[in-house]
């Protein structure tokens, strides 16, 4: 090529694949790719948003005083040691920034994020993939992996693409065995659908120890995904080191309005937890009446598997679902062909999909 040269593996590195907007030909579209929050979100965020119009031509505030301690007093935390990014993917690339070197690894669980992996060999490093078991993230197999130039390990609970969980216990055991100079980025973005009280624990571990980061987003729960709102907390160190390489300004003035008064609004948050507990419910049992698998979810979406040996596959079904402006999240990428991933939608956009995925169904039955 002509020009400047990439460093070397940049081009290695494959494009982010995001979940459908829009289906060729369709122009009412249900989309159900991207595990968007089904309530929208909450409406004193969007008055806030609105309101931030009127301050446009001025820079936000480079340290998110205001959000810092909104989110320090929701979550019960200490406002030094919180960090915070365009979306939860900007934290996973300061954090490698910070902590890979040349030459340095990654592990994960197999079907892990992959916005990890990018951030990973964008920093230069490697990232292992450890099996998983039954879809689900296995802490002997990630510890196996584990050698003397892993910096990072990286583990979501709920996970995605998968939406299975662990339980505290094997956390604590993941990070009771690392190295002290090994980085555990536990992912959150999900943790509000999955219940109980084990995610505080995880809060509790990076208050405690010098080596972990939870991660957490505005753009599940708070519905506040165009906003691009994440944050990271962990050990004081950890977090000086990740705020020298973190851009300024990275974070907008609305943004951090939005979030703050999303923070305040816990009845539109309560509203959508025991709104998705329940479709996803009623959509996993939906899927298992065709004779699906679906993988055991915490989060806001069903994880719907395909029998390989089966007429009709995964890939099948998501084009034809999509040529009926049904737009959901086939798994190849993430080394599930079988799989598809269903967001757990607004009531209309299930229903919609409830009846295109059986009319496909029974077309297949009556052609078989």
């Amino acid at each position: 090529m002509s020009g400047p040269a990439p460093k070397p593996g940049i081009l290695d590195i494959p494009f982010y694949a995001p979940g459908k907007s829009a289906a060729a030909g369709v122009a009412d579209v249900s989309k159900l790719s991207a595990n968007e929050n089904a309530l929208g979100c909450s409406p004193l965020a969007k008055q806030a948003y609105i309101e931030a119009a009127d301050a446009l031509s001025l820079y936000p505030d480079m340290n998110a005083s205001a959000m810092r301690a909104a989110v320090a007093d929701a979550y019960a935390l200490d406002p030094g040691r919180l960090i915070f990014g365009a979306g939860s993917d900007e934290i996973f690339t300061l954090a490698c920034q910070t902590f890979l070197s040349s030459g340095d690894n990654a592990v994960q669980p197999a079907f892990g994020f992959a916005a990890w992996a990018i951030a990973v060999q964008a920093a230069g490093g490697v990232m292992k993939n450890a099996p998983e078991r039954n879809y689900h993230v296995d802490v002997d197999a990630l510890l196996a992996a584990v050698d003397d130039k892993t910096r990072i390990v990286f583990v979501a609970n709920p996970a995605n693409p998968t939406g299975s969980e662990i339980p505290y216990t094997d956390i604590e055991r993941l990070h009771a065995a690392l190295r002290d100079d090994i980085l555990l980025v536990i992912d959150g973005a999900y943790s509000e659908f999955a219940g109980g009280d084990d995610y505080r624990k995880e809060f509790d571990l990076a208050c405690s120890a010098p080596n972990v980061l939870v991660t957490k987003t505005f753009s599940k729960i708070f519905g506040l995904a165009a906003l691009r709102i994440g944050w990271g907390y962990g050990a004081a160190d950890v977090i000086n080191a990740m705020e020298r390489v973190r851009p300024p300004f990275n974070t907008t003035r609305a943004g951090q309005a939005a979030a703050i008064a999303a923070l305040k609004d816990r009845a539109f948050i309560l509203r959508s937890i025991d709104y998705v507990r329940t479709a996803r419910a009623d959509l996993a049992a939906f899927l298992k009446t065709f004779g699906l698998k679906t993988i055991p979810s915490a989060a806001n979406f069903v994880t719907a598997l395909f029998d390989p040996a089966a007429p009709l596959t995964a890939s099948e079904a998501e084009a034809m679902l999509s040529r009926r402006g049904v737009l959901v999240r086939l798994l190849k990428n993430y080394g599930i062909p079988e799989g598809l991933r269903i967001t757990v939608g607004a009531p209309a956009d299930l229903e919609r999909f409830c009846a295109v995925f059986a009319e496909i169904m029974g077309d297949h039955r009556a052609r078989r």
